[in-house]
């Protein structure tokens, strides 16, 4: 991949990565074969939706303080599905990155919901364990700004 499309991607994302071969691997789907087994981001996204869960839980007790547990779940629920973060992905244009097998680019897997939210997550994993919960928290909340601010209206 050349340079400047690593740059506009991460200039999209809010987070410049200090390894390449991070963002990398958390845009590599499982069914691309490397050499260099397990190159793919299934445990990226295993934590990263652990650290994207714990962001909007975190942001909405701060903005919902006083609504009961229930009601904030649905708001995170709202939030965090694999249709948003899918929309999310394509908005940051990750389809275009994702590295994955020719059966999948065959069946068109850049647009599939499930991969697209999974490679959303796996960055965020990748961004956590880089840099901190600080970074990928501030990352996630400047990318669902205007989705978080919607909820208020509601």
């Amino acid at each position: 991949m050349v340079d400047s499309s690593w740059a506009q991607l991460e200039r999209s994302i809010g987070y410049t990565f200090k390894d390449h071969k991070n963002l990398q691997k958390a845009l590599t789907h499982k069914s691309f074969v490397s050499v260099e087994k397990n190159f793919n981001n299934e445990k990226l996204e295993f934590l990263g939706d652990a650290v994207v869960d714990l962001v909007f839980s975190e942001w909405l007790l701060e903005l919902f303080f006083d609504e009961d547990e229930g009601t904030m779940s649905k708001k995170r629920a709202s939030l965090v599905n694999e249709t948003v973060l899918s929309s999310v992905a394509l908005e940051l244009k990750l389809d275009q990155f994702l590295i994955m097998g020719k059966g999948e680019i065959k069946s068109d897997g850049a647009r599939n919901p499930r991969i697209l939210a999974s490679v959303f997550e796996a960055i965020v994993g990748a961004m956590f364990l880089e840099s901190g919960y600080e970074v990928a928290m501030k990352a996630c909340r400047e990318l669902f700004q205007s989705r978080i601010e919607s909820l208020n209206s509601e």
